[in-house]
């Protein structure tokens, strides 16, 4: 075994405590704080009109729980880096979460809570990662969050590799673990599948998964869809499973102790993630709704409310009421937590101190900065040489591996294909499982996700979320489709994720159009604040990955190619390529009668279209638009400069639909594109067949300037 996943029963070092035991102390305060919780959950609803109250009140032992006993945390520094992660994968049941937070003292109120779903407040319908204190990740989309938890448990491995190797186990300052919230919702979800086979065969023993198994979804009974052995699916996995039910006695009975040993044997269980069914009733004490669909999704009503405040022995007329002492007890884990933090920063200083140089990259990641000379290391590619952007990209990954130990990655099964994996870095990959063409370790490099695309988006953002390492995770473009949900929560939270899509159009060829993407590229321009970019050729390669890892606040896709492309001069412009769209070639008297905007491959199709254009006496400029998004955020005299608005004959050419040219080439431009799918035959076989031509670009423009009363010239007959 590695060192640093411990082991059941290793000496616990000093500076690394827990903040609990298998011996649970249970207090009348502990007792009142949870229906308390259950109370807040129905008066917020209420209040709000919408929500999800009933998960929120079942699950209100097991929330609080895991704040007040379980979890390593420090509510006066939520980003402490020693804190154990939590996350709330069922996020319909945000209160669940904002109701822990409220009484752990991370600075949401009572009229947070009162402001539950309204606008320009602190608790959203879902948590919102960014936008509440605690937050550790957007959930709502069901299941992502199990693969977020899945990624932070690879991350957590990774960064402990990095930074403190040697440590002995469960004695290095990052060690920590991960907990999840997952509903039934979550667990039919099919990503659930793909994160949590990935799961146990990483052997993440700092990962556990609290199921909330209630039998209730919005359409009631979850018989109606759902009747597997969840537990034993689990275990087929390579999870460490168990049971918590709290209705085996044949009465409701809440046993807390149950499940804080289970908790206690999560924890302790380091070879393997641990599963842990726990049943509940959903809504309970609610006397007339609990158990039912309506209690999922829909407040309780007035009456139903003073009904379970009855039970509970509370005073019906009171809403948002939290009783003093309950506060009070409940906000001295923020003296716990302090304590443990404080005794964990001992080991964290002593690490320091032993380790000057792993200190200072923890430093430097830990606020994503870039060292000092690390572009050098990007790879240039000579002038005239031909290379497919995909084989660029796996070169610029190797170049960078050494100067950037942040940067680590891998491919859904395709590493071949999308060139992922750095010359000469281990695989990410428990020892027993590495192979003749992968040797790995489990703090190496290149991660394998298997064929499991919508999965790796969801760890990508888990890994991203966890600490200052950059994640990258390739397949062929068209298989996007695959990850879109988890791409869209990246956009979302901003997170610096690097997708990289090869095959990126009919240009992969024979494979057909299964496999060739047309519709793809301005589906995915469309989610606001991912930034897709199409290289030209090799070297504009090499100054997007430059951009891109410059940049920490939102995720990036590279859609490359299979085929060769020339490489040009200029394209090498960091500079330049930032601007997203830039003058590669310039008409030959400095003042184009037509503009032909070209990205990735068909950048190729417009230069020898303006060779055309020239020899025909038509002064012809060729802009490369590598990023779209890029472009956009130039201000309007640089974007007027390279698309002079006195310049209205335009061309567009790219291998997938016109969807979005038509902004760029205007009223009286044309777009040379593809609005059909694609077919199996060689790639140039293709080109020519579809009319991704030299010829058809120039008829085009012909076409444009003829819409402005010029000369129409001849049609190519394509």
């Amino acid at each position: 075994m590695w060192a640093g996943i411990a082991k059941t029963g290793a000496k616990k070092p000093e500076g690394i405590e827990q903040l609990s035991s298998a011996s649970l102390e249970w207090s009348d305060l502990d007792r009142q704080a949870v229906d308390v919780v259950r109370a807040l959950a129905m008066d917020a609803v209420e209040k709000a009109g919408s929500g999800h109250p009933g998960t929120a009140m079942s699950l209100a032992p097991a929330a609080y729980l895991l704040f007040q006993k379980t979890m390593r945390h420090d509510p006066s520094d939520p980003t402490w880096v020693g804190r154990d992660r939590f996350v709330l994968s069922c996020g319909h049941s945000s209160l669940t979460l904002y109701i822990q937070l409220y009484l752990s003292g991370y600075g949401l109120t009572l009229d947070d809570l009162r402001g539950l779903r309204q606008w320009d407040s602190l608790t959203p319908g879902h948590p919102e990662h960014g936008h509440t204190v605690g937050v550790e990740t957007t959930t709502g989309p069901l299941g992502q969050g199990v693969g977020n938890a899945v990624g932070m448990a690879m991350a957590a491995r990774r960064e402990r590799g990095l930074f403190d190797p040697g440590a002995e186990p469960g004695a290095s300052p990052f060690d920590h673990h991960i907990w999840c919230i997952a509903s039934e919702g979550d667990i039919e979800e099919g990503i659930s599948h793909e994160v949590s086979a990935l799961a146990a065969h990483q052997q993440l023993g700092n990962l556990t998964v609290l199921f909330d198994s209630n039998h209730i979804s919005i359409e009631d009974d979850t018989q109606i869809a759902l009747s597997e052995d969840v537990v034993a699916r689990y275990e087929a996995y390579g999870w460490h499973t168990q049971t918590v039910d709290w209705t085996e006695t044949g009465e409701y009975v809440e046993n807390v102790q149950a499940l804080n040993e289970a908790l206690e044997a999560a924890r302790a269980e380091t070879d393997r993630p641990s599963f842990i069914r726990l049943r509940t009733i959903i809504g309970w004490p609610a006397p007339h709704k609990q158990n039912t669909g309506k209690i999922h999704g829909s407040a309780l009503g007035a009456d139903e409310v003073a009904a379970t405040k009855r039970v509970l022995g509370m005073d019906p007329e009171q809403s948002f009421a939290v009783p003093a002492d309950v506060l009070t007890h409940s906000r001295a884990v923020v003296d716990r937590g302090r304590a443990a933090h404080a005794q964990w920063e001992k080991g964290y200083l002593d690490w320091r101190d032993a380790n000057p140089d792993r200190a200072a990259l923890f430093d430097r990641m830990a606020t994503r900065t870039l060292p000092d000379g690390w572009a050098a290391a990007l790879p240039g590619f000579e002038v005239g040489s031909s290379i497919a952007t995909r084989k660029a990209s796996g070169e610029v990954l190797s170049a960078l591996g050494p100067v950037l130990p942040e940067l680590w990655g891998g491919s859904a099964d395709l590493a071949e294909s999308n060139n992922t994996t750095m010359k000469g870095q281990p695989s990410f990959i428990p020892e027993e499982f590495q192979t003749k063409e992968f040797p790995g370790n489990p703090y190496g490099r290149t991660l394998h996700f298997g064929i499991r695309e919508h999965g790796m988006g969801s760890i990508l953002n888990g890994i991203a979320l966890h600490g200052g390492t950059r994640p990258y995770g390739g397949t062929f473009l068209v298989f996007s489709d695959y990850m879109r949900p988890a791409v869209r929560l990246a956009a979302l939270m901003k997170l610096p994720v690097t997708y990289v899509w090869t095959h990126d159009s009919i240009g992969l060829g024979e494979d057909g159009p299964t496999h060739q993407p047309v519709e793809h590229l301005w589906a995915l321009r469309a989610i606001p604040g991912l930034d897709v970019v199409r290289p030209a050729d090799a070297n504009e390669t090499a100054a997007a990955w430059h951009v891109i890892l410059e940049h920490n606040d939102r995720p990036a896709a590279l859609a490359l190619t299979r085929q060769n492309l020339p490489v040009y001069p200029g394209t090498g412009d960091a500079a330049k390529v930032a601007k997203g769209g830039y003058i590669l070639e310039e008409a030959s008297n400095g003042q184009p009668e037509v503009l032909l905007i070209g990205t990735g491959s068909e950048v190729e199709i417009a230069v020898e279209a303006r060779k055309l254009l020239e020899a025909e006496g038509i002064p012809t400029r060729v802009v490369s638009m590598p990023c779209v998004e890029w472009f956009h955020a130039q201000d309007a005299a640089y974007r007027m400069t390279v698309l002079p608005p006195s310049v209205p004959a335009r061309v567009a050419v790219e291998a997938g639909i016109a969807l979005g040219w038509r902004e760029f080439v205007g009223d009286h431009g044309n777009v040379v594109s593809l609005e059909h799918f694609g077919a199996s035959a060689p790639y140039k076989t293709l080109y020519q067949q579809f009319g991704l031509t030299p010829e058809r670009v120039v008829a085009a423009a012909k076409g444009s300037i003829a819409k402005l009363g010029g000369d129409p010239g001849e049609t190519t007959g394509n």
